[in-house]
C-alpha cells in the first residue's frame, strides 16, 4: 500500500513565496498564516486518492493552521496537506522550522523538488514527534529528510534545499483513530538561529 502514496500529481503552475522576515531570532519565516505572508495554497490529500478510509482537512483561523481528521490503517492509513508548486530557495539554510502544538502522535513534514526517479517525481519526508497540548517548536535539519517514491525509501538522490518546490503536512504513523495538530509558523532556519520552546 505504501508504493500508492503520492499518486496525486499537481499541476497548477508554480509560483514565488514572498517572506515577511529574516532575523537572528526567528529565522526565514515562510508562512504565520496571516495576510501579512504568502498565500501557499494549501490543499488536502488524503488515501481515499488510492481507496483508503482516513479523512482530514484543515482550516485557517487567528494565524493557526488546524490539521484536524481521522486515520484508519485498513486502506493507505493516511491523511496530508500541501501546498501549490512554488519556487523556493533555501540552500543557505539548515532546516525547517515549525511551532506546533500536537496531540502527541508522530507527523511528517514533506518537501518536493524536481528530483526524479526513474522518471517518477519523488518527495522527501522527515517525522517529527508532538507533545499533547503543548507548542512547542520543532526543527528539522534538511540533512533527516529522507527521499521517497509512493512511499518506499530510496538511496538517494538527496534532498537539494535549494531546488524546493512544494512543501507538505502528513499523518502517516501506523495508528487509527483521530488526529489534531495546529501549526502556527513555518520558518526556514540556519545554523546561528536559536529555536525557541
Amino acid at each position: 500500500m505504501y508504493w500508492l502514496i503520492g499518486l496525486l500529481l499537481v499541476t497548477t503552475s508554480a509560483s514565488t513565496i514572498t517572506t515577511a522576515s529574516d532575523d537572528s531570532n526567528t529565522g526565514l519565516l515562510l508562512t504565520d498564516f496571516t495576510a501579512d505572508t504568502a498565500d501557499m495554497g494549501w490543499y488536502v490529500v488524503n488515501d481515499n486518492v488510492m481507496g483508503g478510509r482516513s479523512d482530514g482537512d484543515f482550516e485557517q483561523e487567528d494565524g493557526v493552521l488546524k490539521f484536524t481528521g481521522r486515520t484508519n490503517t485498513n486502506g493507505g492509513g493516511f491523511s496530508s496537506i500541501r501546498t501549490k508548486p512554488m519556487e523556493l530557495a533555501l540552500s543557505d539554510r539548515s532546516g525547517v522550522q515549525l511551532r506546533v502544538k500536537g496531540d502527541g502522535r508522530r507527523y511528517t513534514w514533506r518537501l518536493t523538488t524536481n528530483a526524479r526517479w526513474r522518471g517518477r517525481q519523488i518527495s522527501y519526508w522527515a517525522e517529527f514527534p508532538t507533545q499533547e497540548g503543548v507548542w512547542t517548536t520543532v526543527d528539522i535539519p534538511f540533512s533527516r529528510f529522507t527521499p521517497r517514491n509512493r512511499g518506499y525509501q530510496l538511496d538517494g538522490p538527496t534532498l537539494d534545499p535549494g531546488q524546493i518546490t512544494g512543501m507538505g503536512l502528513m499523518i502517516y504513523d501506523g495508528l487509527d483513530g483521530p488526529f489534531a495538530l495546529q501549526l502556527e509558523s513555518v520558518s526556514a532556519y540556519s545554523a546561528s538561529s536559536p529555536t525557541r520552546d
